[in-house]
């Protein structure tokens, strides 16, 4: 992903004879690809990083109820299921989904409502006195909008469809980028040294483009599980092939009972770890004679026997047949994720599941998750993510920037390069267009159509031709 995402073709001679025909086809292709990607990248870029500071940005802009003061000499906090009774109180009419403890002393307990009208809220509590702090909607927030967003550009299902797209030719792009930045360099360095117009942008464009481009190409495979068609139809390959990219909970031994990522509000799914979202969830056994009764308090402490991660998300038995969920994100280290199903009758377990569980794929997939959210080597992970959003989004401002300075001030011509990408003399060229063609298949569908496009129309259609600077 580096050099001129959207320049023109104005060069002197000396700089189009080392470049070759192989160069210009690239430079063609990175430039077309950039009006595709560029747009998305930009959304996703951006939503990504305020996701990735949303544990920084929430507690600023919502202090009143996510933030509390741990009172001096206070070591105790009010039992959970105490706050649950708080919460059960002042909203009668909710259903009460599932708790996150605090991250912190000082900050408020989280628990997830699910209201009549099926909206969800996030009812804040404050640990050390019980006390109800209020409630916000999660959708509504910056970073709930911003999950949205990075999801399907709130589109449904035609913004998986361009969400897929873009991240297929912004790998073709990051990949022909790479190409323009090693075989460009001469060049470059000539107009930088000339003080050629543009050329201090078009160096930085370059440079931060090749560092970019790896972080990018990394963030853009490990978001494809993800997907709504490359995700789904690569999950169905692998189960063809005795393997899974999530897998079955072991202990989800109930064919009536639902999901473990339908058990919290839908807002709040990514909250599960993500090889588990499909895992059934079993049910409780509701015994004939009295026995003790568990509640969120039990499964916190049959979970820290069993050695979870906190903080821990609790999802609450929906009837008397389901059970509590202690949910280990285990935010820093995937390796650690782990939830059990505890019965809420005997408080025992009734099921657990893992990362030593997923089937091999799962793991893979797992922790390229966890690089893509910025997690899985702590700090490192965090700001080398928030690095690489803030490089993604000047590529897709700089790019167009050189573009428009550049352009031609006559109409009649979007002044892309102009190359046509030599196969014939490539063969090994051609055959890895085909491999990415059926690894993406969105950006091989898409590519016989621009193909089809322009053999059909565009070189038969003089003003067209021109304005594409079709060769």
């Amino acid at each position: 992903m580096a050099t001129d995402t959207l320049a023109p073709t104005r060069h002197d001679d000396k700089e189009r004879k080392p470049s070759g025909g192989l160069f210009r086809a690239f430079w063609r292709w990175h430039f077309y690809a950039a009006f595709v990607v560029a747009p998305i990248l930009l959304v996703l870029a951006s939503t990504g990083l305020i996701y990735l500071l949303r544990f920084q940005i929430e507690p600023l802009m919502h202090a009143d109820v996510m933030k509390v003061e741990q009172p001096a000499g206070a070591t105790q906090r009010v039992p959970y299921e105490d706050q649950r009774a708080a919460v059960a109180k002042a909203y009668p009419k909710a259903t009460i989904a599932s708790m996150t403890e605090p991250k912190g002393n000082d900050r408020s307990t989280d628990f997830y409502l699910s209201l009549p009208d099926g909206s969800s809220r996030d009812a804040y509590v404050d640990p050390w006195t019980g006390e109800v702090l209020g409630d916000l909607n999660p959708d509504t927030t910056l970073s709930g909008l911003a999950v949205r967003l990075h999801t399907d550009m709130m589109l449904g299902s035609t913004g998986d469809i361009l969400m897929e797209l873009g991240a297929c030719w912004a790998i073709v792009m990051a990949l022909t980028g790479y190409y323009l930045f090693i075989r460009g360099r001469t060049a470059r360095l000539r107009r930088r040294l000339s003080g050629a117009a543009g050329s201090a942008m078009r160096s930085r464009h370059a440079v931060i483009g090749s560092v970019v481009g790896a972080s990018l190409l990394i963030l853009l495979i490990s978001g494809l599980p993800w997907t709504a068609f490359w995700g789904t139809h690569a999950q169905t390959m692998a189960t063809d092939h005795s393997s899974s990219m999530w897998g079955s909970d072991p202990g989800g031994v109930s064919t009536k009972g639902s999901t473990l990522d339908e058990s919290l509000p839908h807002s709040h799914a990514h909250e599960i770890p993500w090889a588990q979202g499909d895992s059934t969830v079993p049910e409780s056994s509701k015994p004939g004679k009295e026995v003790s009764i568990a509640n969120i308090d039990t499964t916190v402490a049959v979970a820290d026997q069993a050695g979870l991660h906190h903080p821990l998300t609790i999802a609450l038995p929906a009837d008397d047949t389901g059970v509590f969920s202690a949910i280990s994100y285990a935010f820093h280290d995937p390796s650690r994720e782990k939830t059990l199903h505890i019965d809420q009758y005997g408080g025992q377990v009734v099921g657990a599941y893992g990362f030593a569980d997923y089937p091999a794929l799962a793991k893979i997939v797992s922790q390229g998750i966890g690089l893509h959210e910025g997690r899985s080597f702590g700090p490192v992970s965090f700001w080398a993510a928030a690095l690489s959003c803030l490089m993604v989004i000047f590529m897709c401002v700089s790019g167009p920037m050189m573009w428009w300075r550049r352009r031609p001030r006559s109409a009649g011509s979007v002044a892309a390069p102009r190359g046509r990408m030599p196969l014939r003399s490539s063969p090994l060229l051609a055959v890895a267009i085909v491999a990415l063609g059926v690894f993406l298949p969105f950006f091989g569908i898409t590519l016989l159509v621009a193909l089809l496009v322009d053999q059909l129309i565009l070189r038969r259609i003089p003003r067209l031709q021109t304005w594409f600077n079709v060769v």
